[in-house]
């Protein structure tokens, strides 16, 4: 591929949408006011993945039902791959039965849909929904938690060990608030239908068994679903070891945020402690997301089948402010090859556009070719002169 350069061009960055949580965001350093009681936390912004405070974040402990967190994620994957479906039905075996803590008292041989089992999960936090969508996907509780702990490992959760998919008390099951913040983004960013899940209040579902049918009511854990009003889940958890945590998540203005507590000493303190994370987050940043990038031209490629190929943006850029910059003044400066040798791949970088403020370069996105162009051997070549010869006769 061909290595030169063409033009840089340097564009205002006036007319992208600028998102606010604050009109006047303060410095991000921690304000002495900001107190919290449970000995662990962290607060994340879930698009950047960036840490606007922690304390004691990878000291592993307990999480209790947060655990499910990434049982959720490993169902939502099974979803995507086509493994499953949510019309599925998924039968309760007598392991998954016998799971004590909470529940929603599944019996052996009753059937259930995956989208039923999901809000058991979400909702009411059932360990023996838990491990009948552990065995229904992967046949078994240990290889599912095998391929939660792979998961975990290809997430970066270097502080995490799961023992069991529903997070009941275990020698060696924890993790830390940093790695709870890692899956929480993972599964609220690819899968954000967990919120459909999740910030359910109230739902009955249908018990259907040998000895007829009976309701049986779902009542959120969350209590911030009903008490924050920026409150889109995630999940709580509390047990004699755990005490009590929970992965809140939150959006306001287009920010969404996620704020872990771990091991505080009741249920109040941990919503307490989530809440105020989630509103110096708030408070504290916001975001520049770049919604209309300068159009990209084609590129002209030499010796190839193709003369010319379109090219586009990789991604979108967003970028996170904890400073209160002034973020119209952003500019965009866009480098693009001139042109380019034969064969290109689609997906081969031609070129970057780089976002600076102040003068420094604060991120850039790649520009990939959005074809392919294989090079152009002796008939191609003969057939492009032909046909410019009887087209001009």
């Amino acid at each position: 591929m061909c290595l030169i350069l063409g033009l840089t061009i340097i564009i205002s960055g006036t007319h992208n949408f600028i998102l606010f949580a604050k009109e006047n965001p303060k410095d991000s350093k921690i304000p002495a006011s900001l107190e919290l009681h449970a000995p662990s936390a962290i607060l994340m912004e879930a698009s950047t993945g960036t840490i606007l405070y922690e304390k004691d974040s990878d000291t592993p402990r307990p999480p209790a039902s947060v655990t499910k967190i990434m049982t959720m994620l490993l169902i939502f994957d099974a979803l995507e791959e086509g493994k499953i479906h949510l019309d599925d039905t998924v039968p309760v075996s007598e392991h998954a039965a016998s799971m004590g803590g909470s529940q929603v008292f599944l019996e052996v041989g009753e059937t259930q849909t995956v989208d039923t089992m999901l809000k058991c999960i979400s909702v009411a936090s059932a360990n023996d929904a838990c491990v009948s969508m552990a065995e229904y996907i992967c046949g078994s509780e240990e290889e599912f938690v095998r391929q939660m702990n792979q998961r975990a490992k290809e997430l970066g959760m270097n502080h995490t060990t799961f023992i069991n998919c529903n997070g009941l008390d275990a020698d060696g099951h924890e993790t830390s608030a940093r790695d709870i913040a890692l899956m929480s983004k993972e599964l609220i960013t690819k899968y954000p239908q967990i919120h459909d899940y999740c910030t359910i209040w109230m739902e009955n579902i249908t018990h259907t068994t040998r000895k007829g049918t009976s309701e049986f009511g779902l009542t959120n854990t969350n209590k911030l679903i009903r008490q924050y009003e920026y409150a889109t889940g995630l999940k709580t958890g509390s047990t004699g070891l755990a005490k009590f945590c929970v992965s809140a998540t939150a959006k306001k203005n287009d920010i969404e945020l996620i704020a872990v507590i771990l091991g505080a000493d009741n249920s109040k303190t941990r919503f307490q402690d989530a809440v105020t994370l989630l509103n110096y987050g708030f408070a504290s940043c916001q975001i520049y997301k770049d919604y209309s990038p300068p159009k990209l031209g084609k590129i002209k490629v030499i010796g190839g089948i193709k003369e010319n190929i379109p090219c586009k943006y990789k991604t979108t850029f967003q970028y996170l402010d904890t400073n209160g910059q002034n973020l119209s003044a952003i500019t965009k400066h866009l480098e693009l090859k001139k042109e380019l040798h034969a064969p290109i791949h689609k997906g081969d970088s031609v070129g970057n556009l780089i976002y600076k403020l102040n003068g420094e370069e604060i991120g850039r996105i790649q520009i990939l070719a959005a074809v392919s162009s294989d090079k152009a051997c002796f008939w191609d070549c003969l057939k492009k002169l032909l046909s410019f010869y009887f087209h001009v006769a």
